[in-house]
């Protein structure tokens, strides 16, 4: 069963509903009327009631409040909570890394705190957050006064786009720099509590400060490199939480001795948007809604047999201009497609109400990486127009 909420589906996730038959709900009145063939939440209900082992998989973080309200009975909302709040995790792992530093505070209690108490540099984030809101890397006590009020602004605009079970800026985590190459890999947990990865991408950025979303990229190299391990990690990770019946989305990084740290997990679905998901199709036709909900466990082997050699992006194209938002009268996707080889899809985002212009997926020859290097570094300026 699947629910459907803002602030995006994807036309692969809606075609892969309609193939297999999938039972949809509409949480958030994101499809137009006719287009899917909907269920009524009494359905879940009572499917979950019969059932303990029904898998439930969202595409948008938004229906936690539904999961909440409606199936409190079963053990999903432990499951988003131990992942959702971010300090609740790292609790969750602490004697998997006994040594790892991190520090729950409030907003009030940043202009209270003993920098001399911290590993500097450190990172701090909302416990509870979305699309990297919140998130920055701290380097000294000059570029800590200067987070503290970029915070604050940040989320004086987020209310008013997200849900509280989405953004919540009441708690924030302070951690440890993590070292390290970064990925993000979708998985899930079987009712036996086996895991199965469902595909791995590496996380791009421009500089050692950058912690924005703009690049991440999938191929056979990167998923045979990382599949043993990352597995291995899964597992552990399921063991720990006892997970069953769940799907997560999770981000790690890996330093040069091959040491795996995570960074989070997000429950109930893969990338936001509609992304990870969707790139691991494009990449190796692999169908990663259709493997969780049928419980089909990949033939790795046979998938990367059959994956060509070739790098494929995703490119979320977050407002990094400077300029607001309400000042932008046009970006020109158009302009942006021609710096591409082989662009597969667009999805334009209204960027009025959401921080980002749209998201690019891209098929590019290994020999033509620059294409990707040169949208990462990009501030997009040269696609806008004020």
């Amino acid at each position: 069963m699947i629910l459907l909420d803002k602030p995006y589906v994807s036309k692969f996730l809606k075609e892969t509903i309609i193939k297999y038959n999938f039972p949809v709900l509409d949480t958030g009145n994101i499809t137009e009327q006719g287009e899917l063939s909907l269920i009524g939440a009494e359905e879940i209900i009572q499917s979950f009631k019969n059932d303990s082992n029904s898998k439930l998989y969202t595409n948008s973080e938004n229906s936690i409040n539904w999961v909440v309200k409606n199936l409190g009975f079963t053990k999903l909302p432990d499951y988003i909570n131990v992942f959702k709040n971010k300090v609740e995790f790292r609790r969750l792992i602490q004697k998997m890394y006994p040594n790892f530093f991190f520090r729950e505070v409030t907003l009030k209690e940043m202009d209270e705190l003993n920098l001399e108490e911290l590993p500097m540099p450190f990172i701090i984030k909302p416990a509870v957050g979305f699309l990297s809101l919140g998130v920055h890397k701290v380097l000294n006590a000059e570029d800590w006064t200067h987070v503290k009020q970029l915070i604050k602004d940040e989320f004086a605009e987020a209310k008013s786009i997200f849900p509280i079970e989405v953004v919540n800026a009441s708690s924030f985590l302070i951690e440890e720099i993590i070292e390290g190459e970064e990925f993000a890999f979708d998985a899930f947990f079987d009712e036996e509590g086996k895991t199965s990865v469902l595909g791995i991408s590496k996380h791009l950025f421009s500089c050692d400060t950058d912690v924005s979303d703009r690049v991440y990229y999938t191929s056979k190299e990167t998923i045979n490199t990382y599949l043993e391990s990352f597995t291995n990690f899964a597992q552990a990770l399921g063991n720990e939480a006892k997970l069953k019946n769940f799907p997560v989305h999770i981000e790690v990084r890996v330093d040069e001795n091959g040491l795996l740290v995570p960074i989070e997990v997000n429950p109930m679905r893969f990338g936001g948007w509609c992304t990870t998901a969707d790139l691991t199709y494009f990449a190796s036709k692999l169908n990663p809604y259709h493997c969780f909900l049928k419980n089909i466990k990949p033939d790795w082997n046979q998938v990367l047999k059959e994956m060509d050699d070739e790098i494929y992006s995703l490119i979320i194209l977050d407002n990094s201009t400077g300029i607001p938002s309400q000042k932008i009268v046009k970006f020109d996707y158009d302009a942006l497609l021609d710096k591409f080889i082989h662009p597969l899809e667009l999805r334009k985002v209204d960027y009025k109400t959401y921080p980002i212009f749209g998201m690019l997926f891209t098929k590019t020859p290994k020999d033509q990486f620059s294409e990707i290097e040169k949208i990462l570094t990009s501030d997009l300026k040269a696609f806008v127009q004020y």
